[in-house]
């Protein structure tokens, strides 16, 4: 089994720790993975190091699952790949386009597997669609619609486009494939809308944000996930919660799904990259396109006007 070293347990604020609530235990399921050390935890019964620097040196894993508080994150990537290890790392894989591109740079010089954890894009709705989609369902897509709305649970200190807005702009490009041109932002009631121009004539319309008063989700989780894909000869809706049972108990309010979740399924993807010698289908250059776009929203919030992205920069989600 492939061995990963955990690096890291802390988020982008608020009490967040997705390697112990997501990454550990998705590990810990899945039969090609092994937990062999952590970094910044010593009650997990592996080896545990004062710091990344020394686990590289000490530690045989071949993964490093980097889940380290935004400003330290970059860099221990960087240092990671460059010491040859694979590494998934928690999203945002950096937070500015400058730290992303690094992080790229350094998975080109060594030749390793390097994720960003845009786990969403793995939901079997929308692997479904994105095929369907490649093989003309629709015709030619001209416009895609799209809600990302999370039910509750702590707000983000840093805001909830630069937390959750990098999972649909992720999704979005990779069911069309087609590059954002410009940028255009609104915010209002813990919503931000990101009204998109790609290539092609294509536009977007992505909500992101987290919601109140959803009654029917457990709190943290998803209230809404879905897109609706209109092209020349037709329209595709997809709701990327389903194929999912909701379940109410007096313990609370859960969807329940037989398959593989979204998380296996990403994991799956990258033993599948590490064994066979291969880049895995979400790299650096898919999350440089969504902080791109994250960015110009920003921007857009400030100024109150939309913001184009160079040519060379929009191209940059091809790659």
């Amino acid at each position: 089994m492939t061995r990963v070293l955990l690096a890291g347990f802390g988020g982008l604020g608020g009490g967040q720790d997705h390697q112990r609530a997501m990454y550990l235990p998705a590990f810990q399921a899945h039969p090609g993975f092994t937990v062999a050390g952590a970094v910044g935890a010593d009650d997990l019964g592996v080896p545990s190091y004062p710091d990344l620097n020394t686990a590289l040196a000490e530690s045989d894993a071949e993964v490093v699952s980097v889940c380290l508080p935004p400003g330290e994150r970059a860099r221990a990537i960087v240092a990671a790949l460059r010491a040859g290890r694979h590494v998934l790392a928690d999203k945002p894989l950096a937070l500015t386009a400058e730290d992303t591109e690094a992080v790229a740079a350094a998975a080109a010089e060594s030749g390793t597997v390097c994720m960003p954890a845009h786990h969403q894009r793995f939901a079997p709705a929308l692997r479904s669609a994105r095929t369907a989609l490649a093989s003309g369902r629709v015709g030619l897509p001209w416009n895609v619609q799209a809600d990302f709305l999370v039910a509750g649970g702590d707000p983000c200190p840093l805001g909830e486009l630069t937390n959750l807005g990098v999972y649909p702009v992720d999704v979005v490009l990779a069911l069309t494939g087609l590059p954002v041109r410009r940028v255009h932002a609104r915010a209002g009631d813990g919503v931000t809308l990101l009204l998109l121009d790609h290539d092609r004539a294509l536009t977007s319309a992505i909500a992101v944000g987290r919601i109140t008063g959803t009654a029917d989700v457990r709190p943290g989780g998803l209230a809404v996930h879905r897109y609706r894909i209109s092209g020349s000869n037709g329209v595709m809706n997809v709701d990327a919660t389903k194929p999912g049972a909701t379940l109410r108990t007096a313990a609370g309010v859960r969807t329940a799904w037989t398959g593989p979740d979204t998380l296996a399924r990403m994991l799956t993807e990258l033993h599948a990259a590490i064994t066979g010698g291969r880049p895995a289908e979400v790299g650096p250059a898919d999350a440089l396109a969504a902080i791109r776009v994250v960015e110009a929203a920003r921007r857009s919030l400030d100024t109150g006007r939309p913001v184009s992205l160079s040519p060379e920069h929009s191209q940059e989600g091809r790659k």
